[in-house]
């Protein structure tokens, strides 16, 4: 997760900062400062114990800080994700932990160590990050876009119904369990999803040990994480993971069940988990933590006017390399079009490029003709993932079309089949 406060005295020069790397045993006053900017509740040592195994060896060298003198006043860090993007699964990064120092806001910390990262991961050859923003409000201006939604999905018990002509295969079987004694199913399954399901990252075992930590004083009043498994005569098919927070009152239980997580391979196990977890008793309330805008619920709830949903800005994408990203990218129809692109921190960006491509691949390359679309590559980056439309950024009078119907005809071939989902903060 990322974040930056905005107040302070006034503000040098970007460049007037020392932004490095660091040695390893940097690595606590790092997670000190960001910790101090997140507003952490867990002490420094917690956190480094924590932090250190998702990073993997090499995650240090992705770590960069600005220095006033010997002190370290803001910190900026990246994983190395295996992402699915549209077309299938490719190195993003995960842009995280960063944060200044609260008596050096608004002095261009941020701005020194954004423009430093975005550089490097250009001259490593990484073409797309990926971040989640803590304030919507200080992305945009270093070239991310909003890129993807999630929802909270509500529904209360009595009307946690799915329809009668719902895919229900009397095969299956539904086993609750504790989490560690189903990891290795929860796992091979979560990778099958993460290889095609747009947002998603592939987890390494460190990522697995945060997802399914379970320590009592971090639920939140909520009880243990409960794990349970659909499979059917070829093995798993899905699996959820819940807490339930146990409630009485005086006309009976209030009891809310939260799913952390639902993933599933076939319509019929996703059946099975939604009636599982419907179906428990003594439960008032059932909320599907994070959600793809287009979640099967939708579909197969009896009334779906009974889900209360808060949707939620979720995925921030940044084009750091936009020939390369577009080149990368997967297209649902023909296009052929020129793209003026304004982006004030990478140079390399800037200028006009033209997109020609269709279902077996594109190809991209600087082009001198007058453009079909003007916009800046932080509205790139927001329909990147093909949730957003450039047509809506159009009607707001944001981007500017030269051709009639440009917009339109490229949002065509940036469409994507399902909503992008990631679900998991990093």
């Amino acid at each position: 997760m990322t974040n930056n406060a905005v107040s302070g005295p006034p503000s040098p020069r970007p460049d007037e900062w020392i932004v490095r790397g660091i040695a390893r045993e940097e690595f606590p006053e790092v997670a000190r400062v960001v910790g101090e900017a997140l507003l952490f509740a867990l002490d420094v040592e917690t956190r480094v114990e924590r932090l250190l195994p998702i990073m993997g060896g090499a995650g240090l060298d992705r770590i960069l800080v600005a220095a006033d003198g010997d002190e370290i006043v803001g910190a900026v860090n990246s994983f190395d994700f295996e992402m699915a993007m549209p077309g299938g699964p490719r190195q993003v990064a995960g842009v995280t932990g960063v944060g200044v120092w609260p008596t050096h806001r608004r002095r261009g910390v941020l701005s020194a160590l954004m423009r430093r990262q975005l550089a490097d991961l250009h001259g490593a050859g990484e073409s797309v990050a990926a971040l989640w923003a803590s304030e919507g409000g200080i992305y945009g201006r270093f070239g991310y876009g909003a890129a993807s939604m999630e929802a909270e999905l509500s529904i209360d018990s009595p009307y946690a119904v799915l329809r009668a002509d719902a895919p229900r295969d009397p095969e299956l079987t539904v086993r609750l369990a504790d989490p560690g004694r189903v990891r290795g199913e929860m796992e091979a399954l979560f990778r099958e999803e993460a290889a095609t399901r747009i947002g998603r990252f592939q987890r390494s075992e460190a990522w697995w040990d945060r997802a399914l930590r379970d320590e009592p004083d971090e639920r939140g009043g909520n009880g243990p994480l409960r794990a349970v498994v659909v499979s059917g005569p070829d093995g798993p098919q899905g699996y959820a993971l819940y807490r339930v927070r146990a409630e009485w009152g005086h006309t009976g239980p209030k009891s809310e069940l939260r799913v952390q997580e639902m993933v599933s391979t076939t319509p019929a196990a996703r059946v099975a988990l939604y009636e599982h977890v419907f179906s428990r008793d003594l439960v008032a309330r059932i909320v599907l933590s994070s959600a793809a805008m287009d979640d099967p619920l939708w579909a197969l709830a009896a009334d779906r006017q009974r889900i209360a949903a808060a949707p939620g800005t979720a995925l921030w994408v940044r084009l750091v390399d936009v020939r390369a990203a577009l080149a990368e990218r997967a297209y649902a129809a023909p296009v052929e079009t020129v793209v003026e692109v304004t982006d004030r921190h990478a140079p390399w960006n800037a200028g006009r490029w033209r997109l020609k491509a269709d279902r077996d691949g594109a190809r991209v390359e600087a082009a001198e003709g007058d453009p079909d679309l003007s916009l800046d590559v932080s509205q790139l980056g927001a329909a990147y993932l093909g949730q957003n439309t450039l047509a809506a950024h159009l009607a707001a009078g944001v981007i500017t079309e030269h051709t009639p119907g440009a917009a339109e005809r490229l949002d065509a071939a940036l469409r994507v089949p399902h909503a992008p989902l990631c679900a998991i903060v990093f």
